[in-house]
C-alpha cells in the first residue's frame, strides 16, 4: 500500500495559521505565569485570553476534537496529531484551544455516555468554558492496576452513596464538577472490568474533599488554589441521585478507554512540540557558541547529540502518525480504538522517552544557563518527567506491547531456525532435482 504524509491545501493553511499563533501570541504569556496564580490571577488569566480564543474559534480551531454537533471540527486522529505537535510547543496552548486536560478528555467522555440531561447540565457548559472539571479515577493503593481501585458507589434508594480516596487528581481543586470512577458491581462472578462506573459529583457536594494540591517535581511550590494543580480527595458518604450515573452500571473501563486511547495520541504529539522546542535551542546554541577554538556545532559529540535527537523524534513522529491514522481507521470501520493498543501503547513509552533525552541534551549544552530558569528548558524538563508515569507507567505500556506481538508466535521445541533441521528438509524436498543435478555433474 502506498503511504501519503501529505494533508489536504485547507487544514495546511489552518496548521501554518497555528504554527505562527502560537509562536506570536502564546508562548510569549509563558514568562507572565506567576501573575496568573491563584484565583485572582486565574480570572485575570482568563480575561487576557478570551481575545486568544475568539481568534481560535474564528479559525473553526475550536474543540476540534469533538464532533460538529458538539461544535468541534470533527477532525480525525491525524489531523488532531499534527494539531497537537503545534499546541505541544506550550502548556498553556491546549486551553485556548478548547482542548485542554481535563476538560477534553472528559467532553469526549460525556459526549460517548452522558444523558440528554447530563449533556444539558454539564457537557455544553463545559464546552463553552462556563464549568471546569476534574477526572477522579487514580488512588494511592491502586497505582499501575486501575482494577484495584477501592472506592466505592452502592445504590440506596434513588441515591449513589460514594466513599473513596483519590489522589492526583488533575484541576479537583478548582473543579466545578468531578467525574468519578467507582466500584459499583460486588459479585464474586463480576468480572473487575465490568465492576466500575463513572459517575458526576458536583463540586460543594457534601462529604466530598479536596485535602490539598499535591507539591510535585514540575510545581514545588504549587497552591491550593492553583488551576490545574494535581490534588488530593476524599470523599465520605458523598450523595449524589441515581441520575448521575455516565453512560451503563460497570461500564466505567469502556468509556475511559474511549477517553484515554485518543488523548495518548495527544500527548505523544505534544512531546514532540515540546521536543522540537528543545532541538530548536540545541542547534541554535551549537552554532553560537564557541568552546576551545570552535563553535559547539564542530565538535563531534554534539554532531552526535544533533544527529541522534533528530533521529529519534522523527521515529517518535512516524510511529504516532502511524498509531493515529489506525484509529481512524478502526473509527471508520466500527472497530474500538483498543484494538489499536499495540500502536499505543509503542508511542506512549517510546515518546516520553524521546522528549525526555532531547530536552536533557538541550540543557546540557547551555551549561549553567540550561539549568537556571533564564530558560524555559528547566521547566520542560521537570515537567517532562511525568510523560513517563501518567496515562499509565512506561512499564505497564512495554508489557502491553510485548505480550500483543509475542502472541504472534508458537513455541518450537526444534528453533523453527535451526539450520540441520531446515538442510534435512531441504534434502528431502528437492531429493529430485538434487539427484538430477549429481546425474549431470
Amino acid at each position: 500500500m502506498a503511504w501519503d504524509f501529505s494533508t489536504d491545501s485547507e487544514f495546511e493553511q489552518k496548521l501554518v495559521w497555528m504554527r505562527e499563533f502560537v509562536d506570536r501570541e502564546i508562548l510569549p504569556l509563558e514568562t507572565l505565569g506567576e501573575r496568573f496564580r491563584g484565583r485572582e490571577g486565574r480570572a485575570d488569566y482568563l480575561r487576557l485570553i478570551q481575545p486568544l480564543k475568539e481568534q481560535v474559534k474564528e479559525q473553526g480551531l475550536w474543540a476540534a476534537h469533538l464532533p460538529p454537533s458538539l461544535g468541534g471540527a470533527g477532525y480525525g486522529q491525524v489531523k488532531l496529531g499534527l494539531m497537537h505537535e503545534i499546541l505541544g510547543r506550550s502548556h498553556l496552548a491546549p486551553h485556548i484551544f478548547g482542548n485542554n486536560a481535563p476538560d477534553s478528555g472528559n467532553t469526549e467522555l460525556l459526549a460517548l455516555g452522558a444523558t440528554e440531561q447530563q449533556r444539558k447540565d454539564y457537557l455544553e457548559p463545559l464546552l463553552a468554558g462556563e464549568l471546569t472539571s476534574c477526572y477522579s479515577m487514580t488512588e494511592p493503593g491502586a497505582g499501575a492496576d486501575p482494577k484495584l481501585m477501592e472506592a466505592t458507589a452502592r445504590l440506596e434508594g434513588d441515591e449513589w452513596v460514594i466513599d473513596g480516596h483519590k489522589w492526583f487528581i488533575t484541576n479537583a481543586a478548582l473543579a466545578d464538577f468531578h467525574i468519578v470512577m467507582v466500584r459499583t458491581e460486588f459479585g464474586e462472578d463480576i468480572r473487575p472490568h465490568k465492576a466500575f462506573s463513572m459517575i458526576l459529583v458536583p463540586a460543594g457536594t457534601p462529604g466530598l474533599e479536596v485535602v490539598r494540591n499535591i507539591p510535585t517535581m514540575a510545581e514545588p511550590d504549587v497552591r491550593d488554589d492553583d488551576y490545574g494543580g494535581h490534588a488530593e480527595v476524599v470523599y465520605r458518604n458523598v450523595r449524589v441521585p441515581r441520575e448521575n450515573l455516565i453512560g451503563e452500571r460497570g461500564g466505567g473501563f469502556a468509556l475511559a478507554q474511549g477517553r484515554l486511547g485518543p488523548g495518548r495520541i495527544h500527548h505523544a504529539m505534544r512531546w514532540l512540540g515540546q521536543s522540537r522546542r528543545a532541538f530548536d535551542m540545541l542547534c541554535e546554541r551549537a552554532v553560537s557558541r564557541n568552546a576551545h577554538g570552535s563553535l559547539l556545532g564542530d565538535k563531534q559529540m554534539i554532531q552526535d547529540w544533533v544527529a541522534e535527537s533528530y533521529a529519534a523524534m522523527q521515529a517518535a513522529r512516524l510511529l504516532t502518525l502511524q498509531a493515529a491514522w489506525r484509529m481512524d481507521r478502526l473509527h471508520d470501520e466500527g472497530r474500538p480504538y483498543s484494538d489499536a493498543r499495540l500502536d499505543i501503547g509503542l508511542i506512549k513509552f517510546w515518546g516520553g522517552r524521546v522528549l525526555y533525552d532531547v530536552l536533557d541534551r538541550a540543557i546540557q549544552i547551555h551549561g549553567a544557563l540550561g539549568y537556571s530558569s533564564d530558560l524555559p528548558l528547566e521547566y520542560m524538563y521537570r515537567r517532562a518527567r511525568a510523560a513517563r508515569l501518567y496515562d499509565g507507567p512506561d512499564e505497564v505500556h512495554k508489557v502491553t506491547v510485548a505480550r500483543l506481538l509475542l502472541r504472534e508466535y508458537e513455541p518450537h521445541e526444534v528453533p523453527s531456525e535451526h539450520v540441520p533441521t531446515r538442510r534435512a528438509d531441504a534434502e528431502k524436498n528437492f531429493a529430485a532435482l538434487l539427484e538430477q543435478v549429481a546425474l549431470n555433474a
